[in-house]
């Protein structure tokens, strides 16, 4: 599926609420839903510097495309990361650079942060952009 169709998708599922209150309670079910980063990777090595709470994020190189892995402690910065996990994942680090994140705007997202989840927020973003940069250049 395509990155357009996933984002439509989330946009889709963030229209049927209309309070923000069942929106952050929808991004704890997807925080649960989340699976489990494998404990090794619960480290400062993957810890992502800007984000108010603690956040880990892994990324696998595998047949040409990236999986992400992630987890935090804080539940709903993880049900954004699940958000992000579900536009990026599976896709080649050239997709990821190129995809242009507009469920962000679209569902009021960052709006609707704190600004130091919404700098959270540009901080994940970055580190995933980051690992697709560092396998670009080995596809290179």
């Amino acid at each position: 599926m395509d990155t357009d169709k996933i984002q439509q998708e989330i946009i889709e599922d963030f229209a049927a609420f209309d309070e923000w209150l069942d929106k952050y309670d929808y991004l704890i079910e997807l925080a649960e839903e989340l699976p489990a980063i494998d404990e090794s990777h619960r480290t400062e090595q993957y810890l992502i510097e800007g984000c108010q709470s603690r956040v880990w994020v892994d990324a696998r190189y595998e047949d040409g495309r990236v999986w992400y892995s992630a987890d935090s402690d804080a539940i709903i910065t993880k049900g954004i990361i699940a958000l992000l996990i579900r536009v990026l994942n599976g896709r080649t680090p050239r997709e990821i650079l190129e995809t242009d994140l507009y469920f962000i705007d679209r569902i009021g997202l960052k709006e609707n942060l704190s600004p130091t989840r919404a700098n959270g927020l540009v901080a994940m973003i970055k580190q995933m952009r980051l690992f697709a940069m560092a396998f670009a250049s080995k596809e290179n």
